[in-house]
């Protein structure tokens, strides 16, 4: 009798996975993000993209960067994190050390969101802004308050 089969994914690989086929949902032709929220038994919390508000009807959204914040597309888009944590239907208590799995590094904004739920974990694809300014203080945030961050690859055959 054979043994179980031992050439599985990881864990980090599966919801990494997941946080990619979430970014395929975003509408932002630059940039798509996603996220997917795991508690510590290895369970999808929640999952988010980044897009506008459900309140907006996105083929009418200016979705291009501009100097005029009214038409400014980051004034209105919604980052994966936040609505990975808007999308949880559960306790906030839930999150109390769970790992976020999002395919771009957090901004400040989001970093202080993810603390705020009770993140204890953020594993990232990639670190696009590495270095910038936001970077800088969205690292300092997940330092300061313990929140431990790690790249991961996934493999794409």
């Amino acid at each position: 009798m054979p043994g179980k089969r031992r050439d599985v994914i990881s864990w980090d690989e599966f919801f990494m996975r997941v946080a990619i086929a979430a970014s395929l949902r975003s509408k932002d032709p630059n940039t798509q993000v996603g996220a997917c929220i795991a508690d510590q038994n290895h369970r999808i919390l929640s999952v988010g993209y980044n897009g506008t508000p459900a309140g907006i009807d996105d083929d009418e959204f200016p979705w291009e960067p501009t100097t005029d914040p009214l038409f400014d597309k980051h004034n209105y888009v919604i980052h994966a994190e936040a609505n990975a944590i808007l999308n949880y239907r559960g306790s906030l208590k839930d999150m109390q050390g769970a790992t976020v799995y999002v395919t771009l590094f957090p901004c400040h904004e989001c970093a202080k969101t993810l603390v705020q739920a009770g993140v204890g974990e953020v594993v990232y694809l990639s670190d696009k802004y590495e270095g910038t300014v936001d970077n800088q203080v969205s690292k300092r945030i997940l330092d300061t308050c313990g929140v431990t961050y790690r790249a991961v690859e996934v493999k794409t055959d």
